[in-house]
């Protein structure tokens, strides 16, 4: 496999797509903060004292997924259609799950955004509830699904997309 990022001296440089069409495309990132079950139960009782977890992840997911080009160097700046984070409680797996999904019609695809999004809901998460609870884990932010361009449709063994 060609690693496009690179010149042919080994040089980083940002891929040029002006050429590629405008396709419609869809990208879908998951993670999770795993963390104490009594962490997640005050997450659920709303009595974190830094306020709504669950209202701060999503808006800081949302916003990190428009900074993505800011974040990551070789990114390009997309003209993002939606972006959506979830989250939910899994009281089983004592954890926060979170998914992320990005829309758009470009000329490249969304997956950086979407795990981006992923990434810093989980991160909000953390930061939020690191005074109750210093043993969490950001785990397997991963993509999950994947769809537009020339690469057509990508979806992970094993997993669906929630419903939205």
């Amino acid at each position: 496999m060609e690693l496009t990022h690179l010149t042919p001296a080994g040089e980083a440089h940002m891929v040029n797509v002006g050429q590629k069409p405008v396709t419609q495309r869809r990208a879908v990132a998951r993670g999770a903060v795993k963390m104490a079950p009594a962490t997640l139960a005050l997450i659920a009782a709303g009595g974190v004292p830094k306020g709504d977890v669950l209202a701060a992840a999503r808006l800081a997911g949302i916003m990190a997924a428009k900074e993505t080009p800011h974040l990551i160097p070789l990114c390009h700046p997309l003209n993002l259609g939606g972006v959506e984070v979830r989250l939910r409680l899994d009281k089983g797996a004592s954890c926060v799950e979170i998914e992320a999904e990005v829309t758009l019609a470009g000329r490249t695809g969304a997956e950086m955004e979407a795990l981006t999004a992923v990434s810093v809901a989980a991160l909000t998460v953390y930061d939020m509830c690191k005074a109750v609870d210093k043993g969490m884990s950001i785990e397997h932010i991963r993509l999950v699904a994947k769809s537009g361009g020339k690469s057509g449709i990508y979806r992970r063994e094993g997993e669906e997309p929630w419903e939205g």
